[in-house]
Parts: C-alpha cells; sequence; structure tokens
C-alpha cells in the first residue's frame, strides 16, 4: 500500500538477470517479457521517469500478474514485484481512473449488504441459469452471461452466510486461548461449511471461537484491482470491528485474508500492526494446539483415501507450508502424497482470472495435470481461492479428483458427539 515512487529503489535493485524467467506462472504460460517480472520492472521505472503514461498497453501488461510472489522467491536481491505491480495498479487507477470492472469490485466489497444480498440472490439465479456438473464439482452455466466464460466452473453462492448462521458451540466463551475467526467472503458466501468445519474442530479442541458479523471482505480483491481506497476503507471497517472484542489471537482459514490481515494491514499504520502480529493461520495455530498428535492416536481408518496438498501463495510466502503436511499425514482416513511442483500459483491471482481466463487455465491445466499423476482422489488446499480454480481446471481436464478445504478432512476425521 506504499505509493509507487517508495519502491524506486527496490526497482533499481533489479538487475534484469532473468531468474525470475524460470518461475513466473504467466510467462510459462505466453513466454512474453511483458508478462515477466523484469519486463514489469523496466516498464515501472519508465513510468515513475515519465517515459510512460497510462496506455492501454501499459494497462494490460501490468494486468498480466498474478501478484503470488513466485518471482521474489528466486530473485537475487529480493525484489518485491508483487507489491510494485500492485503500486504501479494504484498510480494507473489516479491517472486514469478505474475501470468499469474495478469500480465495481470496489462498490461491491465496501457495501456488504450488497454482498449479502448477492449471495441469497445467487443462490436461487443459479437454480435457473446454472447446472449441476456431477460429482458435486461446482455449477456450469446453461446461458452465455457477459464476462463469464460458458465453460467456466463455478461455486454455488451460499442462499445464508456463515455469518448469519446459528453456530452452536460447546465450549465456555472464557476459554484460553481466546480466538476470533476472521471469516473472509469465500468462505462466508461460497464455503460456510469451512466455517462450521472449523468452529466444531476448534471446540474440539476446548477452544471457544468469536465470531462478529462486523468483519468484511479483507480487500484483497480490491488490491489485485487497483482499488488503493477500498482497501483502505475496508481495512478501517476491519480493524474497528476487531476492537469490540478481546482475544488473543486472529485465526484465518482463508491464505489470502491472512496475507491481507498479516501482510498489507501493517503496512497502512501503525494500529495495525498489533492485530497483524495476532492473526494466525488456522492450520499453524491448531499443531501448536499439538491436533497432529490427537489425530495420530486415532485407530487408522482400513479404507483410506490417497489425498494430496497445493500450497496457497499468500501462505507459501509466509513460510507456511509445514503444518497443512503434517496434519494430513496424521488423518487417519488419509494417505499423503506430495504432488510435483505443490507450491506452485494455481493460476486464479484474484482479478487475474477473469481478465485473463485463457491465461489462467493454461497455468491451472498444469496444475490439475499435477494431481492427476499423484494418483490422489482429493487435493486439499488452504484457501478458497485457490478450490475454485483447483476445481474448475480439473473439471475442463476431465480428472475426477476433488478441491476441497483441508479443515474438511479433519472435520471427517473427529469422532462423532
Amino acid at each position: 500500500m506504499k505509493d509507487l515512487e517508495q519502491y524506486r529503489q527496490w526497482c533499481q535493485a533489479c538487475v534484469k538477470c532473468g531468474a525470475c524467467r524460470a518461475t513466473c506462472p504467466v510467462f510459462k504460460a505466453e513466454n512474453l517479457e511483458g508478462g515477466v517480472a523484469r519486463g514489469k520492472i523496466t516498464l515501472v521505472q519508465a513510468m515513475m521517469d515519465g517515459q510512460l503514461f497510462a496506455e492501454d498497453r501499459l494497462v494490460h501488461d501490468l494486468s498480466q500478474c498474478l501478484l503470488c510472489g513466485s518471482c521474489t522467491n528466486l530473485c537475487p536481491n529480493q525484489v518485491p514485484t508483487a507489491q510494485i505491480v500492485a503500486a504501479a495498479r494504484r498510480e494507473v487507477a489516479q491517472q486514469k481512473g478505474l475501470s468499469g470492472f474495478g469500480k465495481g469490485v470496489a462498490t461491491l466489497l465496501t457495501h456488504k449488504t450488497a454482498m449479502d444480498w448477492m449471495s441469497k440472490s445467487g443462490d436461487l439465479a443459479s437454480r435457473l441459469l446454472c447446472r449441476q456438473i456431477p460429482e458435486t464439482s461446482g455449477l456450469r452455466l446453461r446461458f452465455p452471461v457477459p464476462g463469464i466464460p460458458r465453460e467456466r466452473t463455478l461455486p454455488k453462492p451460499s442462499f445464508k452466510p456463515f455469518l448469519k448462521r446459528d453456530i452452536r458451540q460447546t465450549v465456555s466463551p472464557s476459554a484460553s486461548p481466546r480466538v476470533l475467526f476472521f471469516v473472509g467472503c469465500g468462505i462466508n458466501y461460497l464455503y460456510p461449511e469451512i466455517g462450521e468445519c472449523l468452529v466444531r474442530i476448534l471446540n474440539f479442541m476446548g477452544v471457544h471461537v468469536t465470531l462478529t458479523d462486523e468483519q468484511g471482505c479483507c480487500g484483497l480483491p480490491a488490491l489485485s484491482a487497483g482499488a488503493g481506497d477500498a482497501v483502505k476503507i475496508l481495512a478501517q471497517r476491519n480493524l474497528k470491528a476487531l476492537k469490540l472484542h478481546a482475544f488473543d489471537y486472529v485465526l484465518t482459514a482463508c491464505a489470502s485474508c491472512h496475507g491481507t490481515l498479516a501482510g498489507i494491514y501493517p503496512t497502512l499504520g501503525a494500529d495495525y500492526q498489533p492485530f497483524a502480529e495476532k492473526t494466525r493461520d488456522v492450520m499453524d495455530f491448531l499443531m501448536d494446539m499439538d491436533l497432529a498428535g490427537r489425530l495420530a492416536s486415532l485407530p487408522r481408518s482400513e479404507e483410506r483415501i490417497k489425498v494430496t496438498y497445493h500450497d496457497p501463495c499468500h501462505l507459501r510466502n509466509h513460510g507456511l507450508t509445514r503444518a497443512p503436511r503434517l496434519l494430513l499425514s496424521a488423518l487417519p482416513q488419509v494417505d499423503y502424497v506430495e504432488m510435483v511442483d505443490a507450491a506452485t500459483c494455481c493460476g486464479l491471482g484474484g482479478t487475474f482470472s477473469i481478465h485473463h481466463y485463457e491465461t489462467s487455465q493454461k497455468i491451472g491445466n498444469q496444475k490439475a495435470n499435477h494431481v492427476a499423476q499423484s494418483g490422489a482422489e482429493i487435493v486439499a488446499t488452504a484457501c478458497p481461492g485457490c478450490m475454485i480454480q483447483l476445481q474448475d481446471s480439473l473439471n475442463r481436464q476431465n480428472i475426477s479428483a476433488r478441491a476441497v478445504h483441508l479443515l474438511e478432512l479433519v472435520c471427517q476425521a473427529l469422532p462423532v458427539k
């Protein structure tokens, strides 16, 4: 969330060595220099020097970035290209104004009542506009809809969002540690069952979960669209909502939410730092609570299912890759297998898959093929966005594997009460 000019020294640190070409998913898919980190850094430097303005070609090249951070991981100087590109998109929006799509994203995300209404109406409309494809793998459009490819698989919106549900808990609110669940849009509106699993698992571990309907979107989709003002509005609202409650930790079950609260919010001011420091990914938190040990003590199932794991970028970039694998390996009904390139981006990239669906699917198809090569029946992950992309990619490749949240598998293993 820094201004573009504040990244000038970082841009100068890019020596154009080309290491990013070996890891950039967009470059691998399209083989265009404008799609790789060093190409974008060159464009951004020209912007800062007044040699380039917000022309259509520049806007297109800046949009061809997943903000996945893969390039930084290989960069010898650790140039934060994702942050620089995001800043450049905000600069373009200031010069040229947000695109119609960007305005729509910003307006929708900052109006929670509209989000609730869209989820409810989306559930009703999907029964008319979409058809269910086999094996609970999502919905496909019956009729063409502008901006959405007809072959794309979509999850069904929930008629009743997670935060509107009556969630019964078995643990006293006075139990320690005190945790607040930051739900995020994906779980609230598309996958409320993930939220229910989180509450049940934490209650099993003796932890009460505070839920607050005052929270909203973390703001990452708005950041991707260049809508910096919307990110600030959402961050301020969420900070205000969090301050209403006492807690030891803020838990996330969405990699994007974790990356935003723990990585982006602290750049907005000192008020956000204490909350960022208390933000934990739920899998990492559960490992500290020794959930893996409790799961390993359960009787092993005679019939087990082969499961692999996809690393969401926003957890990988924070070094959170070990806990999910340990939990999967401890599950009594699971045989865990590692797949090739588990840590590469799935190709969703927030708004990227909307603007560049064909490129997104080239990346997603490669990931789907790796799932198939692993022999897994299920690919688990820790991000609702990745679930959408993974399932869509699997469906397009006619691969029968399903994408699920790791918490769903953990919940299935718990003793029935």
